[in-house]
């Protein structure tokens, strides 16, 4: 099997003589005490993030009770926050603040308790009324991807495959603007817990635009797009749509067969060396149109020949039927790179293997008129050093939508670049270094999201 990238650090142990009583010295913000809810939360982030804002001046209370102002969150479901929040013994919960875990990072980076926005807002769903089938949205959607958990569970499927749809038109026809819209509309609904069934509760989403609303506004009274439904039948899409695809989906065990496969010749040549499966599979899909590794070694510079010598051993093996290879291009001279989709220039090859019925799982995904003992599976493969692998599981590892408004967030908000590559800080003229996702993560400000929390 190939294995797991990253060696979980170890976390250090809190001491419960501290983390149990508030500390009172130091204090600048009298008006200001908070709750840090530990659902969701953990036990261990809860007792770091209360040293964290003990030691900016904060009051952060041990226990709720009717003497907290603010109430900290990090669960995303409101009902349920709400229903915790409503079955305890507060009396005042009506004029406490109960915030998303945005407000606590805000604060925290500007040292001071921020202005409550709408945006940071938990909102009470259990306060509409009865009549009310639907329930309220949270407020504190982001208009990044990167700030939003989006699983493979997709609640609102009708709407976002029209608006998949009317981006891909838009995109064969070289629109940019239009097509990010419904791109990030997309995105945006897939990330609700929650189904839309009327307009009002869109009202405080955000990049929903007059085009968006319109096609949501339809699907509502019709059942579908009749736009949508003009595009599906128009034969140039049609002919555009089934150019670059694959005949058949790759699917997750034949992914893994093939891991299992490129594992073994790896290690046959550097035992230890690190191969990940990345893209839609690490992010919990079932199927791909292709396979997408990244292989590295601890030992630097030696990328390249780890790479080609994988080429050879697959060749030899008779498994390599066709293969592309790109010497690494990279130089460290030339960061930080400015383009906002920068592409690697690593050493990698775009590989078609030879995957035999035997060696999966559950044998073969084939038509069945085309059933036989074997199949060719697309596969890229990357090597970046082992000092950049972070950069680049990362920006493998989202969805389109995820890595776009990642590097987005970073320029506009951190004033940093990102790129496969590297994360430069633009305000300390200096590259920031990673050796795990987190990492990059925590450079941003950012709450770590899961891979499979990244499919928006």
């Amino acid at each position: 099997m190939f294995h797991t990238p990253i060696v979980p650090r170890g976390r250090k142990r809190s001491r419960p003589a501290e983390a149990s009583a508030p500390r009172r010295e130091g204090v600048k913000f009298e008006d200001v005490r908070l709750y840090l809810v530990e659902r969701k939360m953990g036990r261990s982030r809860r007792s770091f993030l209360t040293e964290l804002a003990r030691s900016k001046g904060f009051i952060v209370e041990d226990v709720l009770s009717d003497v907290v102002t603010h109430v900290v969150s990090e669960d995303s479901q409101a009902s349920s926050l709400w229903a915790w929040l409503k079955g305890g013994p507060v009396k005042n919960l009506p004029v406490m603040h109960v915030l998303d875990i945005s407000w606590f990072t805000d604060s925290m980076r500007e040292g001071k308790p921020v202005a409550v926005e709408t945006r940071h807002l938990i909102q009470d769903t259990l306060a509409a009324s009865p009549e009310a089938t639907t329930p309220t949205p949270v407020s504190t959607v982001s208009r990044y991807a990167c700030q939003r958990r989006t699983t493979t569970k997709n609640n609102n499927k009708i709407f976002t495959d029209a608006f998949e749809v009317l981006a891909e038109s838009h995109e064969f026809n070289d629109m940019e603007g239009p097509c990010l819209a419904f791109r990030r509309a997309a995105s945006v609904l897939k990330s609700l817990p929650w189904t839309v069934q009327n307009l009002r509760v869109t009202e405080d989403l955000p990049c929903l635009g007059e085009h968006t609303m319109c096609v949501i506004k339809e699907i509502l009274q019709h059942g579908r797009s009749f736009e949508v439904e003009k595009i599906l039948s128009n034969e140039r899409y049609q002919i555009l749509k089934v150019i670059p695809r694959s005949k058949w989906a790759v699917s997750k065990a034949e992914a893994q067969a093939l891991g299992n496969i490129i594992d073994e010749a790896v290690r046959a040549i550097t035992p230890d060396a690190v191969l990940t499966l990345t893209g839609g599979f690490r992010r919990g899909k079932d199927f791909g149109h292709d396979v997408d590794f990244i292989v590295t070694t601890p030992q630097l510079g030696k990328e390249e020949r780890l790479l080609t010598s994988v080429i050879d051993r697959l060749k030899q093996q008779g498994i390599l039927l066709y293969c592309e290879y790109q010497a690494s291009t990279f130089d460290e001279s030339k960061l930080p790179n400015h383009r906002f989709e920068a592409m690697d220039h690593f050493a990698k090859c775009f590989l078609i293997l030879r995957l035999e019925d035997s060696q999966v799982e559950g044998g073969l995904q084939t038509a069945e008129e085309n059933r036989r003992s074997w199949r060719a599976v697309r596969v890229d493969l990357v090597s970046p050093p082992v000092d950049r692998y972070a950069f680049t599981l990362l920006g493998w590892s989202g969805s389109r939508q995820f890595e776009r408004d990642l590097r987005r967030f970073a320029r506009m908000e951190r004033r940093m670049l990102l790129d496969n590559h590297a994360l430069y800080d633009k305000t300390k003229k200096e590259f920031l270094a990673a050796t795990t996702e987190k990492d990059i993560f925590t450079h941003l400000g950012l709450e770590y999201i899961e891979p499979w929390q990244r499919n928006a």
